[in-house]
């Protein structure tokens, strides 16, 4: 009886290349994430801000951001608010911190006399630090 040969045929030796394929296509997820979600981190509200050479980026320690819409809408950190909802969340802030600023973003459309409503209800709740947010041209 013939059993053939007994010697053990050598495997193929080890594959010593890194496969990049994983890594590309957990980059390119990546990418996409970034790509949908960058536009969301700047301001949601559509304002058309005034414009002037003037405007300098500053970024106070503490600060709220109150934004007025072409429509007469009020706007708290992003969130659609009402005048007493203002009055009480400026309340707040001015109990946590006397020196918050009031980042006062207003569309272009906005009448003067709606901007002046909300000054005036920072200055009842204590805030006196205002700051008017505008576009460079």
């Amino acid at each position: 009886m013939s059993f053939g040969r007994l010697e053990r045929a050598q495997g193929s030796k080890p594959f010593s290349d890194i496969n990049v394929t994983p890594l590309v296509d957990v980059m390119l997820v990546l990418l996409v994430i970034f790509i949908v979600t960058a536009p969301l981190l700047a301001s949601s509200i559509r304002l058309d801000l005034p414009r002037t050479d003037a405007a300098q980026p500053a970024e106070p320690a503490v600060a709220i951001t109150v934004a007025l819409d072409a429509q007469g809408g009020l706007f708290v950190d992003e969130q659609p608010v009402d005048a007493a909802q203002l009055a009480g969340r400026l309340a707040q802030a001015a109990a946590a911190n006397p020196d918050t600023e009031i980042q006062l973003r207003a569309d272009r459309g906005v009448p003067y006399g709606r901007v002046v409503e909300v000054i005036g209800a920072a200055q009842q709740a204590g805030l006196n630090r205002i700051g008017f947010v505008a576009e460079r041209p």
